[in-house]
């Protein structure tokens, strides 16, 4: 067995007693680090076709939101970025990160490789480094409190020029939304006939939710309005 010089070598241990508790010690030392990973591979069908409409393919978007949705039970935001990392497909790959610290990738796998694990075509993928995660949640890996106060929904449809990140968007409107924003996805993206040449649409589900009251409607939609101002600031228009 290979090690890397700044591990020390393995005990030869003895086999008619029990380890010291020094053997032990210098054994776990000369192991190679073992981090502990979060992932997932996802194909086929995301909603089945049905009376509310035909069926959802797995995306891209749905391994990213697989990723938020472990870092949101650790009180952790990821910020998204372009990326190009084997074995997700450039352009159609997402770098994670928390704080400027990457903490994983998602997105959709290589032609590749889906071919060469014999994997249905356009077949997604997230990993995150759970150790990571857990040494940047606030709350050392606690699971927040379910609250039972009623959560507010608004949703916003914004138009922006194509060159402008998703990600940087996203960012405007959670510095814009403040404290009583519970979540944000990002659930379509739409470039046609109907928005200009140039431009994107980009439409994001926002959930507020007080921790000790329920919203009022004027207090979710001033928090909506706030964050759209702060989108603004990109160049960002509501679509009529």
């Amino acid at each position: 067995m290979f090690r890397g010089a700044e591990r020390p070598a393995a005990p030869r241990l003895a086999v008619d007693r029990r380890p010291t508790e020094e053997e032990i010690d210098r054994l776990t030392a000369a192991l190679p680090a073992q981090p502990r990973h979060l992932a997932c591979v996802l194909a086929g069908a995301w909603r089945r076709a049905g009376w509310a409409g035909p069926a959802e393919p797995v995306s891209w978007v749905h391994a990213v939101h697989f990723a938020e949705t472990a870092a949101g039970t650790l009180g952790l935001r990821l910020t998204r970025g372009a990326a190009t990392v084997a074995p997700w497909h450039p352009g159609r790959c997402a770098e994670l990160s928390v704080d400027g610290r990457v903490v994983g990738h998602a997105g959709e796998l290589h032609p590749t490789v889906c071919e060469a694990y014999g994997l249905p075509a356009r077949t997604c993928a997230a990993e995150l480094d759970l150790d990571l995660l857990i040494e940047l949640a606030p709350a050392g890996g606690t699971v927040a409190e379910i609250s039972s106060r009623p959560v507010a929904k608004e949703d916003v449809a914004l138009v922006v020029d194509s060159t402008v990140p998703a990600a940087a968007v996203e960012a405007a409107l959670v510095r814009g939304a403040g404290e009583l924003l519970e979540s944000i996805r990002l659930f379509d993206l739409y470039e046609g006939e109907q928005i200009p040449v140039g431009k994107k649409s980009l439409a994001y589900a926002l959930r507020f939710r007080a921790p000790d009251r329920t919203l009022k409607d004027k207090e979710a939609i001033a928090a909506r309005d706030a964050a759209v101002a702060a989108a603004a600031e990109l160049g960002a228009e509501l679509r009529a």
